[in-house]
C-alpha cells in the first residue's frame, strides 16, 4: 500500500454546512520512536499504550464559500481564539490536502479543549491532530457514499500522523503499533494498528499515574529532536534495537513478564534521553526532579517487590505505570513521596483505554 490509497474518488454529494465532534485520548509509548523520514514516516517501529481519561475533544464547524482560494479557518481552545495555533493547523492542511480535497471549499471553525491542562507535558498533539482528523474524516464520509469503519479509522490515522506522528497511535485502543515490524501483521509506516498479539490480562487495567514536573515549554521541540537523529552516531544502532525490543516486548506481554516489562519499558524510557544528550547539539530535557522521581521508584522497588515503572516522554514529565492490584499501594507512594517533586503538587491519575476514540 501506497500513500495514493488515501487519495478520494469525486466525492458524490454535496454538503453546505455541518458540525462533526469528536474525542480521542494520548497515549504513552512503550517504544519509543525518536528520528523520522521525509512525510513524517518513522525510523523505527513502536508501540503504545492507549490512555482512558487523558483527552481531546474537538467540535469542527464548517460552511460552504463562494470561492475556493486558500484555507480558511479559525482555532478556538476552551473557547478563547488561539491565533497561536493557527500555522500548525496550516501545514497540516498542506500535508493532507491532496488527500481531502474538499478543504479550500469550507470555512473552518476548530473548537478544541482538552480533559488535562495545555502545556502540562502530555502530548497534547497526538490526541488534538487525532480529534482534529476524525472530524475532518466526517466530513468526507458526508460527502461520500457511506465509508465502510475499518477505512474510516485507517485514513484517520493515516491524516492524524501528517499532523503529529505519535497523534496515528491515538485511534483505537488498548496498545497500538505504528511503523513496520516483520513479526506484526498489517504494521505499517503509514498508520498506526491496534496490536494484533496476544495480551496477558495483567496488561489490561494497567495504570499510569502522569506526574507534572514541569509544565513548561520545552527547550527543543520534538520536531528539533527527530531532526537531530540525521547523522547522529549512535542512530543506526538505536533503530535496530527498537525492532529488537518490541520482538521482544510481544513475548513479554503474552507472558505477562512483569519484571522484563519493567526493565524494558524503563531501558526505552532512558534510551530515549540519550539520543537526545549524545545528539549535536546535545539537550537535556528531564530536570533536577526527573531523577529524584526515578530514584524514589528505584528504592521503593527494591524494598516493597512492586511492579511499578516509569516511563517518559520527550520531556521532563513522569509516567508512572503499574498493575491495578497494586494501585492503593502504588498511589500512597506517589502522594507520600513523589507528589513533592511535582510542580504546584499536581499529578493526573489515569489508566489504560479501550474505548479510544468517541464521537459526540
Amino acid at each position: 500500500m501506497t500513500e495514493t490509497y488515501f487519495i478520494p474518488k469525486p466525492y458524490t454529494t454535496s454538503v453546505e454546512s455541518g458540525c462533526f465532534t469528536w474525542s480521542s485520548p494520548s497515549n504513552i509509548a512503550l517504544v519509543k520512536y525518536w528520528g523520522k523520514k521525509k512525510n513524517q514516516i518513522p525510523e523505527n517501529p513502536s508501540i503504545s499504550f492507549t490512555l482512558n481519561e487523558c483527552k481531546t475533544i474537538t467540535t469542527l464547524r464548517f460552511s460552504k464559500k463562494q470561492h475556493s482560494e486558500g484555507f480558511s479557518f479559525e482555532v478556538f481552545l476552551d473557547g478563547k481564539q488561539q491565533d497561536d495555533f493557527k500555522p500548525k493547523v496550516e501545514t497540516f492542511f498542506k500535508r493532507v490536502e491532496v488527500y481531502l480535497p474538499f478543504l479550500k471549499d469550507y470555512h473552518f471553525t476548530i473548537e478544541t479543549s482538552n480533559t488535562f491542562p495545555h502545556s502540562s507535558g502530555i502530548a497534547s498533539s497526538a490526541s488534538g491532530m487525532s480529534a482534529l482528523a476524525l472530524c475532518l474524516m466526517s466530513v468526507e464520509s458526508a460527502l461520500s457514499d457511506t465509508l465502510e469503519e475499518a477505512f474510516f479509522i485507517q485514513k484517520a490515522s493515516f491524516l492524524a500522523r501528517l499532523g503529529s506522528g505519535s497523534a496515528c497511535r491515538s485511534l483505537e485502543g488498548d496498545l497500538v503499533v505504528w511503523g513496520k515490524h516483520e513479526a506484526i501483521q498489517g504494521s505499517s509506516n503509514l498508520y498506526g494498528v491496534k496490536y494484533p498479539l496476544e495480551v496477558n490480562t495483567i496488561f489490561k487495567d494497567f495504570q499510569d499515574t502522569i506526574l507534572l514536573v514541569d509544565k513548561g515549554e520545552k527547550q527543543v521541540s520534538s520536531t528539533v529532536g527527530h531532526g537531530l537523529m540525521h547523522g547522529h552516531p549512535f542512530a543506526q544502532e538505536r533503530f535496530k534495537q527498537a525492532h529488537k525490543n518490541l520482538t521482544a516486548l510481544s513475548e513479554v506481554l503474552q507472558k505477562g513478564d512483569l519484571d522484563s516489562f519493567v526493565s524494558m519499558v524503563e531501558s526505552e524510557a532512558l534510551t530515549l534521553h540519550a539520543m537526545m544528550m549524545t545528539s549535536m547539539p546535545y539537550f537535556i530535557l528531564m530536570k533536577p526532579n526527573t531523577l529524584e522521581i526515578i530514584n524514589k521508584i528505584w528504592n521503593f522497588r527494591k524494598e516493597t517487590g512492586s511492579k511499578v515503572c516509569f516511563t517518559l516522554d520527550a520531556g521532563a514529565n513522569v509516567h508512572v505505570l503499574y498493575p491495578f492490584n497494586e494501585k492503593e499501594v502504588v498511589l500512597k507512594f506517589i502522594q507520600n513521596e513523589l507528589v513533592a517533586y511535582c510542580q504546584n503538587g499536581q499529578y493526573i491519575c489515569d489508566q489504560i483505554g479501550f474505548g479510544a476514540n468517541k464521537i459526540e
